[in-house]
């Protein structure tokens, strides 16, 4: 009788280790399966959220007038402006005040980039080794306020976490330099807000991963009929005793602008 028993013991753990077997090998290839379509989908989700992020903060086309504030530990400035911009490709601001930059305008088209001074009637064309110098005095560069880089091509992104960010739920993403992109930055932080896809911080680190300065956004609200920060706030780690503010005052987006109004010539006219 135990021999029978033993028998049929063994030939059932005979049969059952082929189907364990089987599960095993199924229950691997479905770990693996969803290890590599998570990890597919985790690179997709970070370019579509910063792509989403630049259509909410960018828009089509839109109109801005704006007040920068420079503050230095022995004085604050004020430079007032207007800025129109079609896209990554094409921006125009106009400098209102102070009285003695009046009339300033820097263009953008496409990879090109001119400013004009009105005091010796002249256009200039930018070369790229001034897009990391400072513009207007302040410690934004010629980069930020012109983008002659893209966010969405010229940078790789992931998703370096989930966080709560000033009572907001955010994504805390990095972007890595393109090999032979005209960036100055070695990599970028930037915390996007999961229900409106808007900015809610910039870190930029320089090439040897030090941290070079922070962009945060507030007075979150409506404006130009979305949720908008209406205050961004520029602080250098290595002046932490200056900043440059920039505040929109009035903020339209989706307005009617084409090509033909981003010229050389309508840098004389605009006002």
């Amino acid at each position: 009788m135990f021999p029978k028993i033993l028998t049929l013991t063994v030939l059932k753990t005979a049969r059952i280790k082929p189907i364990l077997k089987s599960i095993l090998l199924g229950l691997m290839t479905v770990s693996f399966s969803f290890l590599f379509v998570s990890t597919t989908l985790t690179a997709q989700d970070a370019g579509e959220i910063i792509e989403r992020m630049e259509e909410v903060m960018r828009g089509e086309s839109s109109y801005a007038e704006m007040t920068m504030t420079i503050e230095r530990p022995r004085y604050t400035r004020d430079v007032s402006m207007r800025a129109w911009a079609l896209g990554e490709d094409y921006s125009l601001i106009l400098i209102t005040d102070p009285a003695r930059d009046r009339g300033t305008t820097y263009l953008k088209r496409r990879n090109e980039i001119w400013n004009y001074v009105p005091n010796i009637d002249r256009t200039i064309k930018m070369p790229p080794s001034m897009m990391s110098q400072s513009w207007m005095g302040s410690d934004f560069t010629n980069d930020d306020l012109v983008r002659e880089s893209s966010t969405v091509d010229d940078y790789e992104h992931r998703i370096v976490r989930e966080e709560n960010y000033n009572g907001r739920d955010a994504w805390v993403m990095e972007l890595i330099p393109k090999p032979d992109t005209p960036i100055v930055w070695g990599k970028v932080l930037i915390w996007v807000d999961k229900e409106h896809y808007i900015q809610l911080r910039v870190e930029n680190f320089d090439q040897r991963d030090e941290r070079a300065n922070t962009l945060e956004f507030s007075e979150i609200g409506e404006m130009g009929g979305r949720i908008f920060p209406a205050r961004m706030t520029l602080t250098p780690d290595d002046n932490p005793d200056q900043r440059t503010i920039m505040v929109y005052e009035n903020l339209e987006f989706d307005v009617d602008l084409n090509e033909s109004f981003f010229t050389q010539q309508n840098m004389r006219r605009i006002r």
